[in-house]
């Protein structure tokens, strides 16, 4: 009888069902990043030991909505686009493990399932979004176009609530997108433990950066972010105290794995053990 197999569930004979084919994976899409400062605070409680504030600029968020176009190594999915394209918004803060400055996302909303456990399996908090983003035009009129005076808008909800909304204005060129975002990502991959006890299976710290990337033109422009409260998410503990800049991008990536900084799982041993 042949085993199960399958990258993630479900396991099959063939693997096909897998939600998440093995990686490598590739990306392609727009990026909008709105950078804003905050209470350091309000940062600073959404990190979990070892992780700490970062030194300089404790208090700096980017949102960040995507629309991409992501595919396995055999691209069977770029002709089967309801597996191909979704949209996303995230949260990004920074923070410093054992004096080393990284990246991390907060908070995170994407719009198909498979990319919602995609996320999980690298540490990523996704939960099912709404997202809309002003997509460029080069020929008509039902759309900015990329060049000064462009005016994008961004959405996301989540359970019939408008989450964070922002309003882009395009003023020129830039050679960057902003600092928040520009650093390896740390993450915590867990998961609770069957018992529900409070423990955790797992729970592990881990690091990863993609490779290949691609970057078109960047520009940036004048902003205006706004957070709204929900019985279920949080993101307003965030609001923005003042705006930084917000920036536009067309980029490309593939990701094929990172690596396990920390086994925390392993704090909770003893009291398994003990049961």
């Amino acid at each position: 009888m042949a085993e199960p197999k399958g990258f993630t569930f479900p396991r099959t004979s063939t693997g096909r069902s897998s939600l998440v084919p093995s990686p490598p994976w590739h990306y392609s899409g727009d990026m909008l990043t709105i950078e804003y400062r905050t209470d350091p605070a309000a940062v600073a409680e959404l990190l979990p030991a070892p992780l700490l504030p970062a030194e300089d600029d404790p208090g700096a968020v980017a949102v960040i909505w995507a629309d991409w176009q992501s595919c396995s190594d055999d691209f069977n999915e770029v002709l089967d686009p309801d597996r191909l394209q979704y949209k996303e918004c995230f949260v990004v803060v920074r923070c410093s493990y054992r004096g080393e400055n990284y990246s991390r996302c907060v908070y995170i909303w994407v719009d198909k399932d498979y990319a919602m456990l995609r996320g999980h399996i690298q540490g990523y908090p996704k939960k099912m979004g709404d997202i809309w983003m002003t997509r460029p035009v080069t020929v008509g009129r039902a759309g900015p176009r990329l060049q000064p005076g462009g005016r994008f808008g961004a959405t996301c909800s989540a359970y019939g609530r408008r989450l964070v909304e922002a309003e882009f204005t395009i003023t020129g060129p830039s050679d960057h997108t902003g600092f928040v975002n520009a650093l390896p990502m740390i993450h915590n991959r867990f998961l609770p433990a069957i018992e529900a006890d409070g423990t955790d299976s797992l729970n592990e710290l881990v690091t990863m950066r993609g490779y290949d990337a691609e970057v078109g033109p960047a520009f940036t422009g004048d902003v205006d972010l706004r957070v709204f409260g929900s019985p279920v998410e949080e993101l307003d503990r965030l609001a923005p105290t003042e705006m930084i800049a917000g920036y536009w991008r067309s980029v490309g990536v593939s990701w094929n794995g990172g690596t396990t900084l920390e086994d925390l799982s392993a704090e909770d041993a003893p009291a398994k053990e003990g049961r």
